[in-house]
């Protein structure tokens, strides 16, 4: 009775949780000490609160950027989330005793700045630690030798214990302790972590508690430390580092609390392990199986699966037999998992793998009362979350929303009437935050564009972002405008300017627009190249097609869209003066050009119609620009079948070089393809001047119209190939059905030759 009482715990471990509450109850303590960064102690009000909900984290972050963050996540059947309850509940004071997070977050900087620094060494690689007797290499060698993995290996024997679990746990930590010599940084920080926790327990005793009534919950590593080390002086106190930082409570989720997070604290089934929990606190762990195997079932139901009770039986009684087998008690996951994979998966996990994630790792996110400690920007996004009625999305599953922009007349609040089109500015705002709680999918409408569609779904990664977020605002709005402003300030392209404007734009910022607005004027008086330019006048193109469906003024964006548009028309000609590698960038700009022309009848048509015409005249171009020029103008209904016949036949004659034909044609190929399938003429031509080819002029067209073809759908191969049996004489089915068969050991041979083609004369 001489000391304190420690009790070695693993983190997320049920069994833990369970045993740590019945020594609370046996040793009545007067102080409990729970391992946890010990500035974080004002938090633990919230932890106890009726509404919270876990799972939940606190994190931790720097105050100045770059922004670093550290995770404390628990469950329900977190030891340390029991040992704060369980003083709560008994009104026994409750805190905190590792190094306070604002050291951590020292440390975590020092060791991002010691490794960029390592990087930045001229030729000086850092000597490799070695990793041979770490924590992570003794739990591999017990893999080795028990022929399981330690999750399984430890809930055979320590989840199903009983009896002395802390005596089990606290000398597993030892032996594992003495097993190590942990890398020198790792194993001081444990040194330093322990002499601090050693420290807490001193003042403990200084402040009147008597040894034996301070209850110490620890990783169970720790204990032989705590057991050993001297107290960190005040002077060691004095030397440790610290950043300024700040702390919040977040909801978490079982999904994230699967995978190895901070300080390894996940575990792989969390679902799994509150059922284990609840087995725990009612009939035994005898009851496990039987939780699992039902609810797995329920699960494979519900995914529209048949399963009989008779399976779930058998699953039981096979899995008990396999536990006796294995060497347990009581089944384990892995029992469990072959058992249901037998009676129910037959024989396949697959069949069972969308039942078992339900079922083992749960969707489960957890909540926390209003009034918590939080961030403003975090306040404004709860706040706008449920304003917008968002706050169903809130989930680990991914939803679909479908927005219409459109004011809605039949509803009496202005409110009401815009609701989604301010979710649509608060969703664009957070994306442009980099925070991903909502993907935006393409739009599924021509001609229109008030319908926005979004893929949503939350994870506590969300939150932490969101969290980053505090820097640049207090508010969502205002964190964005900060961000936004920020890019400009950065702008070195106006096509770089232009994408600020639409996010600006998208956002509902006028003031953020205008700002973009002058940077993107300022940039376009120097020159630009082609393809900028056509992005830059597309991205303003949107602003104007939306007209005051998203309630902007687009008037003064007209003026730059009609200035843009005349640059390009300028330049287009010498842009298609390139080689093979840039055409793809002139072809897409002149696509952009396309469709701002025809979007705004203020942009003049004729102008463009004959600068297309003068392109796709012209031998001095690019011909894959030609082919492209001239498919626009067939598209647009300004090049008859004599205009292309002409074309087809001074293109893709024998006296063309061989590369510039099949250019010329794959430039054709890019617009329009139906419309390009239905002239049998077109097909005739193509086969004439192939028909001409030596065999090294046809392995160099083959080179491109490999490349012409190779977007082209199943479906449009096939028409082609009907098209060519016409043409040859033969059933058009048949051609069809030869042409389209899978390529022959020595055709695919020829075919992965062109892979080598030399392309340095061309």
């Amino acid at each position: 009775m001489g000391g304190p009482v420690l009790f070695g715990v693993r983190h997320l471990s049920p069994a833990a949780a369970f045993h740590l509450r019945r020594a609370l109850d046996a040793h009545q303590p007067e102080l409990v000490l729970v391992e946890g960064p010990s500035d974080l102690n004002d938090q633990m009000k919230w932890l106890c609160h009726p509404e919270t909900q876990f799972p939940a984290a606190i994190l931790a972050y720097t105050q100045t950027p770059p922004v670093r963050t550290i995770l404390y996540p628990f469950a329900e059947y977190s030891p340390e989330i029991q040992a704060i309850l369980w003083a709560h509940e008994h009104q026994v004071p409750c805190r905190f005793m590792d190094l306070p997070s604002s050291v951590f977050l020292a440390f975590q900087t020092a060791e991002a700045e010691r490794a960029l620094e390592s990087q930045e060494a001229d030729g000086e690689e850092e000597p490799e630690e070695d990793r041979s007797n770490t924590t992570e290499a003794v739990y591999r060698r017990l893999e080795e030798l028990t022929g399981q993995d330690h999750d399984t290996f430890w809930e055979r024997h320590f989840e199903q214990l009983e009896e002395d679990y802390q005596a089990a746990a606290n000398t597993f930590g030892r032996e594992l302790r003495a097993s190590v010599a942990d890398v020198p940084r790792s194993a001081a920080e444990t040194l330093v972590r322990e002499a601090f926790m050693k420290r807490c327990i001193q003042e403990g005793v200084e402040g009147g508690i008597s040894p034996e009534k301070i209850f110490c919950v620890c990783g169970a590593f720790h204990v032989a430390g705590l057991e050993e080390n001297a107290p960190m002086t005040d002077g060691e106190l004095a030397a440790l580092p610290a950043v300024e930082s700040a702390v919040t409570l977040m909801p978490y989720s079982y999904y994230r609390l699967s995978t190895r997070s901070g300080y390894g604290a996940g575990n792989r089934a969390p679902a799994y392990f509150e059922l284990l929990w609840e087995a725990m606190n009612g009939k035994g762990l005898v009851q496990a199986p039987y939780l699992y195997l039902t609810r797995l079932a329920a699960a494979h139901r519900k995914a529209g699966n048949l399963v009989s009770a008779a399976e779930v039986i058998e699953g039981v009684r096979l899995a008990q037999v396999l536990a006796g087998m294995r060497g347990s008690r009581y089944p384990v996951l892995a029992d469990l998992r072959d058992a249901a994979v037998t009676t129910m998966g037959h024989g396949h996990f697959s069949e069972l793998a969308l039942a078992a994630a339900d079922t083992e790792i749960g969707t489960r996110i957890g909540s926390l009362p209003e009034g918590v400690s939080r961030t403003s920007i975090q306040e404004d996004f709860y706040r706008q979350l449920k304003a917008l009625r968002l706050e169903k999305f809130r989930t680990a599953q991914t939803q679909r929303l479908e927005l219409d922009l459109r004011e809605k007349l039949n509803v009496k609040s202005e409110q009401a009437a815009l609701m989604d089109l301010r979710r649509s500015f608060f969703l664009h705002r957070l994306r442009v935050l980099g925070v991903h709680f909502g993907q935006l999918l393409p739009s599924r409408q021509e001609g229109a564009n008030w319908g926005e569609y979004w893929d949503l779904r939350w994870t506590p990664e969300a939150e932490i972002e969101i969290v980053e977020s505090a820097l640049l605002g207090d508010t969502v709005e205002g964190a964005a405008a900060f961000a936004l402003k920020e890019r400009g300030e950065e702008s070195t392209s106006i096509a770089q300017a232009a994408s600020i404007f639409e996010d600006a734009f998208l956002c509902g910022m006028p003031e953020a627009a205008a700002h973009a607005l002058a940077v993107l004027q300022s940039l376009s008086v120097d020159a630009a190249a082609l393809a900028d330019v056509a992005e830059t006048a597309s991205r303003l193109s949107l602003v104007v097609r939306y007209g005051d469906l998203r309630r902007f003024n687009a008037a003064p964006v007209v003026p730059l869209v009609k200035q843009l548009y005349l640059r390009a028309c300028f330049t287009l000609e010498d842009a298609c003066i390139c080689d093979v590698q840039a055409a793809p960038a002139v072809i897409r700009a002149m696509d952009q050009l396309n469709l701002l022309q025809l979007s705004h009848e203020f942009l003049e048509e004729d102008r463009w119609l004959e600068l297309l015409a003068e392109v796709s005249d012209r031998d001095d171009l690019n011909t894959r620009c030609s082919g492209f020029a001239m498919a626009i103008l067939l598209e647009r209904g300004k090049a008859d079948e004599g205009l292309l016949a002409r074309e087809v036949a001074r293109r893709l004659s024998p006296g063309v070089p061989a590369d510039l034909g099949a250019g010329w044609f794959e430039g054709l190929a890019g617009k329009n393809r139906y419309a390009l399938i239905a002239r049998l003429s077109l097909w005739r031509h193509l086969d004439d001047y192939l028909s001409t080819l030596d065999d090294e002029a046809f392995r160099r067209a083959l080179v491109f119209l490999r490349r012409a073809f190779s977007d082209f759908t199943p479906s449009e191969k096939n028409d082609i190939a009907e098209n060519l049996g016409e043409i040859w004489g033969v059933n058009p089915q048949q051609a069809a059905e030869l042409l389209m068969n899978d390529t022959t050991e020595v055709e695919q041979a020829v075919l992965d030759s062109l892979s080598d083609f030399d392309f340095d004369d061309i």
